[in-house]
């Protein structure tokens, strides 16, 4: 009788029992980010989480639906969440600012700028980065947004950065450190191991969308990783919402929101034995 304590490796007449792939299953973050940026991205990622494969969901904290994500939320008690950083305003019809003062992160207009990096579509004048930004102000501005999501979110368990935002100097990445440990939101998924997950193929549509994610988790091998995406619904709200280089937002993004529900991609992951888990599951 072989246990299945060991894994199995045949050299010859000789048996090794080696099961080590059992004793690592895949482990897979589903992260649906931008929850507040619109009514209908937070009507999207709630049905994501309710009836798809969302396990935590990202909030920012200065934009005009985060009221209402509050309130969804609420009717969630076991979902996990994170504060999503925000010092960025990137879509053209619609904005917003910092909950503090904080001049030397904002426009002409006072709202935060596009861009944290200067691309081909935004130059420096509209990229954060280029600017003579001021760390205590990033550090006043990350607090009032931890302060008031923890307030209003009771779940809370980590914080990750919009666009990359905790990125933007070394400085700034050790200042999230050290807020996340003084708030007991100290979870980051690479300290822990885990790799990125990404489309494997096009996804342009949403059935590219949907052939590219299943292909990435047949390639899946024993390990914990996280796959990022952005669900909201194709409404004219969002139909109105772009940026320079990113025209079809809304499309886009209800692809997204289709994939994430999707019964072929579940039952995919049924069938790899694959555990969806959350980033409060990295500190068990």
């Amino acid at each position: 009788m072989i246990y299945f304590s060991q894994a199995v490796c045949i050299v010859g007449s000789f048996v090794l029992l080696t099961f080590s792939s059992m004793a690592q299953p895949i482990q897979l973050i589903v992260r649906s980010d931008d929850m507040g940026f619109t009514h209908a991205a937070n009507e999207a990622i709630i049905e994501t989480c309710e009836n798809g494969i969302t396990t935590s969901v990202e909030v920012m904290v200065p934009t005009p639906w985060f009221p209402e994500a509050v309130k969804m939320l609420r009717e969630y008690p076991d979902l996990d969440v994170g504060v999503h950083l925000t010092l960025t305003s990137e879509w053209e019809n619609v904005k917003w600012k910092p909950l503090t003062l904080a001049p030397s992160l904002t426009d002409d207009f006072g709202y935060f700028y596009p861009m944290i990096w200067a691309n081909d579509n935004y130059g420096e004048d509209q990229a954060l980065h280029a600017q003579d930004w001021k760390l205590e102000e990033i550090e006043q501005e990350f607090r009032a947004q931890i302060e008031l999501a923890k307030r209003e979110i009771p779940q809370l368990t980590h914080v990750t950065g919009h666009m990359g935002c905790q990125h933007i100097d070394d400085k700034v990445d050790d200042l999230v450190r050290k807020l996340t440990e003084e708030y007991g939101l100290a979870i980051f998924p690479e300290d822990s191991g885990v790799k990125p997950a990404r489309y494997q193929g096009s996804k342009e549509t949403t059935e590219e969308k949907i052939n590219s994610f299943i292909t990435m988790l047949e390639s899946l091998t024993p390990g914990t990783y996280m796959f990022v995406d952005h669900p909201a619904y194709n409404t004219p709200e969002v139909q109105a919402v772009h940026h320079i280089g990113y025209t079809n937002v809304a499309t886009d993004r209800q692809g997204v929101t289709d994939l994430l529900t999707d019964e072929e991609v579940k039952e995919t992951i049924r069938k790899l034995g694959i555990e969806l888990i959350d980033y409060a599951d990295l500190k068990k």
